[in-house]
């Protein structure tokens, strides 16, 4: 990595300018973005990355950011994958605009196996976000939060299994031709058919539990009136629950759903909670080429054909019904 001596790598953002600011905060949140993806993610009225990439270039120099290559057939010629540096991070966290995030990126985590899936939530994300520029809709480039763990149970075991850990949590807001906004909120489970179906059912019957898990209190018991579910402290609705496939052709990720929706609906404590609990399934493909309020996503504890965003009954009116 090399360190311009006449900039020195204390620059603070406000002193840059306005990309190279985004790009710093963004690569915050989403620890790994190509150069296609910010470019799509930061200057998309651009035809070409020319500026973003001497912005990002200038904030290497600086020792605020370094970059691998996606890894690929042919190595030279893919794009940059660009993550913050130690001191990239600690300039973002000074400003405490963004939520704390303690993981940080480093050249062999960038270049590990977990690279793929990390572009892959970022195209999800992109997805949300494309499409609300192209509706008229809210959601920007730091409205959806990659790896967010909540508590499942009370214990101190692995982390792993007192936690569900969602591939990302995407916040929408749904502005209505009469203006009106509905605010959205969704898990994001993103599959790249690299897992058997059984432990992606395990993962959707967690979401159960944290639904149901309420702390125990020294003071109290769980069945004591005013004891509230632990996921209330942080979501004013429990966030509906979308699983994205990809990875695989159109019959195998078809088939993929389909035996998902079998296990799903056949985990007693998700159906317990079919009349609140919203989960459903399609591909990024349908994603990123339809948009999230086109009938793309299949639910999985009903018997109904595909919906929209919303997760609900196709005959049921819009917004009615919904309460964010």
């Amino acid at each position: 990595m090399t360190i311009s001596a006449s900039e020195p790598a204390t620059t603070p953002p406000a002193s840059l300018p306005l990309a190279a600011q985004s790009s710093l905060r963004v690569l915050y949140q989403h620890r790994l973005m190509s150069t296609p993806q910010l470019h799509r993610l930061l200057t998309p009225a651009t035809a070409r990355p020319v500026y973003l990439l001497r912005q990002l270039n200038r904030l290497r120099a600086l020792g605020l950011v370094d970059r691998v290559r996606v890894q690929g057939p042919a190595l030279t010629r893919m794009p940059f994958l660009w993550y913050l540096t130690d001191v990239g991070a600690d300039l973002v966290e000074e400003d405490h605009e963004l939520t704390h995030r303690p993981y940080r990126v480093t050249e062999g985590g960038a270049m590990g196996s977990r690279q793929a899936h990390t572009l892959a939530v970022n195209e999800t994300g992109l997805a949300f976000v494309e499409h609300a520029r192209r509706l008229g809709h809210e959601c920007g480039p730091l409205d959806w939060t990659p790896e967010v763990a909540n508590r499942i149970r009370d214990g101190q075991r692995r982390f792993e299994d007192d936690h569900v850990i969602s591939d990302a949590v995407v916040n929408y807001v749904h502005i209505h031709p009469n203006q009106r906004r509905t605010p959205l909120q969704a898990f994001v489970e993103l599959d790249r058919a690299t897992m058997t179906v059984t432990r992606l059912a395990a993962k959707l019957s967690a979401y159960g539990r944290m639904h149901d898990y309420v702390p125990q209190e020294p003071d109290r018991s769980r069945s004591q009136v005013g004891a509230r579910p632990a996921w209330r402290y942080q979501y004013r609705t429990f966030p509906r629950i979308l699983v994205v496939l990809t990875g695989a052709g159109t019959r195998a990720l078809a088939g993929r759903a389909s035996d998902l929706a079998h296990l799903a609906s056949s985990d007693p404590r998700l159906m317990r909670h079919r009349d609140t609990l919203a989960i459903g399934v399609t591909t990024l493909g349908h994603l990123q080429k339809y948009g999230p309020f086109e009938p793309i996503f299949t639910p999985l504890l009903r018997d109904s054909g595909p919906t929209d965003l919303y997760l609900r009954p196709p005959a049921e009116p819009d917004g009615q019904g919904v309460q964010e």
